[in-house]
């Protein structure tokens, strides 16, 4: 895949690395893989345990929440306590695509990707690889980027091993991510929503499609 372009359909032998990768993190282990702008670093958000080993791999501090990725709005269901008509407005505008919501957290979700906090982030991505991952694990997962806390972004496999080595279980090689800006990030737990992080969409995009 070159780099800044989108892999339209996945070929067997990628398929093949997506399935192997969903049966390590079913297993408790963690994956790295390919998305719409970096490498990110997978684990099932269920497992505690598979969450712990991403903040060490990382080395993030346990007091910074995990973002989580979803394959379609319906898994939204249990991870968040209600969505906000702000919500479902850019949900509708901007997901799948680099967009992080904030959400208040259900009540009965309690995972370490939260790291204590009432909210939950999460995003709908517009990767193929990253999409199919997650439909295959059947459950969200863990979205943070593939490298050490503060450092560089990694855009193939080999700058995932380069910086994380053998900690990371399996990294699927989907070629060069495009990199990038990072995601935008906005908070809908208050109304109007803010904009917790500039990213990859425009504020001013944001509010004309409130408006």
């Amino acid at each position: 895949m070159e780099k800044g372009s989108l892999q339209a359909t996945i070929t067997p032998a990628l398929l093949g690395q997506v399935k192997k990768a969903t049966d390590i993190m079913r297993s408790g282990g963690i994956a790295a893989y390919p998305t719409d702008t970096v490498y990110g670093l997978g684990a099932d958000i269920f497992n505690n345990a598979a969450v712990t080993r991403v903040f060490l791999i990382k080395k993030r501090p346990l007091t910074m929440p995990l973002p989580v990725l979803i394959a379609e709005t319906s898994q939204l269901g249990g991870l968040v306590e209600f969505i906000p008509a702000a919500a479902r407005i850019l949900m509708d505008k901007f997901w799948p695509g680099s967009l992080t919501i904030v959400f208040a957290k259900a009540p009965a979700f309690n995972s370490l990707v939260l790291a204590g906090s009432g909210k939950i982030a999460v995003r709908l991505p517009g990767h193929p690889v990253t999409l199919r991952l997650i439909q295959e694990l059947g459950r969200p997962m863990v979205g943070t980027s593939a490298n050490l806390h503060n450092g560089p972004a990694a855009l193939t496999a080999k700058e995932v091993r380069d910086q994380l080595g053998d900690t990371v279980d399996f990294i699927i090689d989907g070629g060069t991510c495009p990199g990038g800006i990072e995601s935008t990030v906005v908070d809908v737990t208050a109304d109007p929503f803010t904009v917790v992080r500039k990213g990859a969409i425009p504020t001013e995009e944001m509010r004309a499609a409130w408006l």
